[in-house]
């Protein structure tokens, strides 16, 4: 009984072990990893790059050969400098002395209507009430002011009448001698800047938005600078983002060093360091340009009244000049009065004064603020800001 259970074990391995050599041989054999790729030749030229299509198809340009290649220790190559910007050459202004004789043909306008109207009237045979009172109305048109127009027509109908018999020479005569006396000639009408005792003089421009205050700051300095004076420039106009810029070109012109500060910056600390710089430097004069107040902004008037307090913790102040647009007429004593009233005005610049028929403005406003007229602007050149001289205004006033 034994020996048949062994066979049967037996022949049971047997048969499973030719079982699975059979299966073994049905199973399909798993291919072999392919062998790695052939290194390139490394005598082999590289291949040509490919992007994209567009490299499928060789290019067209031709080949540069040996000789057009650039090899090293060619021609070097020229880096061009950057040009040289040179500093705008100094101008040297025109003298001032009579420089108003030479501007005389710029006031023909106020001729016209002032002098020349005048003496029309004073010309007629019979001077009655009528004739005295267009004499009137033409002064006061050209805004020579109410009670100076009274005073004028008073002496001259008192001479008139002793005069008796009036020829052209006699009246112009007589109405320049009546003018004369209204507008002043023994009035110091010098710019001070030349303080005995310390440098340098210090002067402050003011005046409304529009009557040209900086450009009449810039043309000021050229005027000092034809008289010997050296010059720094306060840009304290910092409201105003051309100002300080338009300054710095009118110093750069005649060689005046212009200190600015930030726009919108504190105008007292811009005029405060401009006398210090002034100082420092050595210079004549130190010429503070101030932001165009409105004369009804009271904060504004009030800030001005600050810059001169801050500039006078170095020193006086030796001028205070009023800038005014000679064509606003009486409007401009309006401003002059207000501007008095925060700074004490020492002159007066009279701008636009070729464009206006207006010339009696000066009587009006020296009358008005009791301060001479010290320069007056008769164009838009560079030196057409001329010192007041009376007598040569009145002459351009009524003529030859």
């Amino acid at each position: 009984m034994e020996t048949v259970i062994l066979a049967v074990v037996i022949a049971v391995v047997v048969l499973a072990a030719l079982g699975g050599l059979l299966v073994g041989t049905t199973r399909r054999r798993k291919p072999l990893p392919p062998p790695p790729p052939k290194a390139p030749d490394i005598t082999a030229p590289p291949a040509e790059p490919h992007v994209g299509e567009e490299a499928e198809t060789p290019r067209d340009e031709p080949r540069r050969t040996i000789e057009e290649v650039d090899l090293p220790g060619g021609p070097a190559v020229v880096i061009e400098e950057p040009p040289v910007v040179e500093a705008p050459a100094i101008e040297i202004p025109e003298p001032t002395a009579g420089r108003l004789v030479r501007l005389r043909a710029r006031l023909s306008r106020s001729q016209n209507a002032l002098g020349q109207g005048l003496l029309t009237l004073l010309s007629r045979e019979h001077l009655d009430e009528e004739t005295w009172e267009e004499v009137e109305d033409t002064l006061l048109t050209a805004d020579v002011g109410v009670l100076p127009t009274q005073e004028l027509v008073e002496r001259l109908r008192e001479r008139v009448k002793v005069l008796g018999t009036r020829t052209p020479q006699e009246l112009r005569g007589l109405l320049r001698e009546e003018l004369l006396k209204l507008i002043g000639t023994d009035v110091d009408r010098t710019v001070k800047t030349e303080p005995a005792d310390r440098k340098p003089g210090i002067v402050m421009v003011v005046g409304v938005n529009g009557t040209g205050k900086t450009t009449t700051t810039g043309k000021l300095a050229r005027v000092l600078v034809a008289d010997g004076r050296t010059v720094v420039l306060g840009a304290a106009d910092t409201f105003r983002a051309a100002a300080a810029d338009q300054l710095q070109t009118w110093g750069e012109r005649v060689g005046a060093y212009t200190v600015r500060g930030p726009e919108a910056g504190d105008p007292a600390s811009v005029a405060f360091d401009a006398v210090k710089e002034g100082k420092e430097m050595g210079v004549d004069v130190v010429l503070i340009d101030t932001a165009g107040r409105l004369h009804t902004k009271t904060g504004l008037m009030d800030e001005l009244g600050k810059v001169k307090r801050v500039v006078e913790k170095h020193a006086p102040l030796d001028e205070v000049l009023l800038v005014l647009d000679a064509t606003t007429g009486q409007n401009g004593l309006v401003q002059a009065r207000v501007f008095a009233e925060v700074v004490d005005i020492s002159g007066i610049v009279l701008t636009k004064l070729d464009g206006t028929a207006k010339g009696g403005i000066v009587i009006a406003v020296q009358r008005e603020l009791g301060v001479p007229v010290k320069l007056v602007g008769l164009g838009e050149g560079a030196d057409d800001l001329a010192p007041f001289e009376p007598e040569a205004f009145v002459d351009a006033l009524i003529g030859e």
